[in-house]
């Protein structure tokens, strides 16, 4: 039998979590081939161009080997959801009012930390959302926060407290699959272009992992604190230095700016499973 080759394993390897997330959102197979045959075709008209123009659907069905009026359904799809409503990309409002709170100098105290905020009034919270989410209700906003933890209110005074330097929604949330699709794709990115960069001429971009396999299990819920605590305190150390210079937060610079903006952060997640069940991932060989 022919040994599946390495890129196939890996993918195996995605594929199979990805599975049991979809199955647990009610999306069948038959949805989830639609979307890759999309993503196929985008990636053809998009990322092969040859430096004049982009490939023609012709072009794009011989690389993708789906037919021309495949090609062409999928790329009106597309068309039509890039001139559609689209919120904007990879900034959920929470998300903004929270690293506001942070960092914007006029909701901080003397010491440069966030400060406790009244509702409503001069810099209050209500002038944060406003500044940070633009048309949010600010009690929408504070409701959510409130939901998962990321701000308490003060007993004696009822001022806001924030809680947690960063907003993460909980459970299959439209929000929390939001992030899914952003740090799965994020990764996926970095480690094609690593894949490529000694040919392309760019530096691989930073990736790293940290693993064991026969860890004993009285030692895991010390290790899952640990863990977490120094990924948190390395990520609000980071959050430090490149928050300040985000447009949103800075507003305009001396001198001006020129050049289209960057996305750009570093992502930390923890993992664990059982060292002796099946390597996922390993398929047929």
């Amino acid at each position: 039998m022919k040994k599946t080759n390495p890129l196939h394993k890996a993918l195996f390897r995605i594929l199979r979590p990805l599975a049991r997330l979809l199955l647990r959102n009610g999306i069948p197979f038959g949805e989830f081939s639609e979307l890759v045959k999309r993503a196929y075709v985008e990636a053809a008209l998009e990322d092969f161009s040859d430096g004049r123009r982009k490939p023609t659907d012709s072009r794009a069905a011989v690389m993708t080997g789906l037919t021309r009026k495949e090609v062409k359904r999928h790329r009106e799809i597309l068309a039509g959801e890039q001139t559609g409503t689209r919120d904007v990309l990879h900034a959920n409002r929470a998300s903004r009012v929270v690293s506001g709170w942070v960092h914007d100098a006029a909701f901080q105290t003397g010491e440069g930390e966030p400060a406790m905020l009244a509702f409503d009034g001069p810099l209050s919270f209500s002038e944060l959302v406003k500044r940070f989410s633009g048309d949010m209700p600010p009690r929408a906003v504070l409701d959510e926060l409130l939901r998962v933890g990321v701000v308490s209110v003060d007993g004696d005074s009822g001022r806001l407290i924030l809680q947690q330097r960063a907003y993460v929604p909980a459970g299959d949330s439209e929000e929390m699959l939001q992030i899914f699709g952003e740090d799965v794709s994020d990764l996926i990115a970095t480690i094609d272009h690593n894949l490529i960069s000694g040919e392309s001429g760019q530096p691989p971009r930073f990736q790293r992992t940290l693993t064991y396999n026969n860890i004993p299990p009285e030692v895991m819920e010390r290790w899952r604190r640990h863990a977490a605590a120094q990924s948190q305190a390395l990520l609000e150390q980071l959050d430090k230095w490149l928050g300040p210079h985000d447009r949103d937060i800075s507003g305009p610079q001396a001198g001006g700016q020129s050049g289209d903006s960057v996305r750009t952060g570093v992502s930390i997640f923890f993992f664990e499973e059982s060292a002796h069940k099946n390597p996922k991932g390993e398929g047929p060989q």
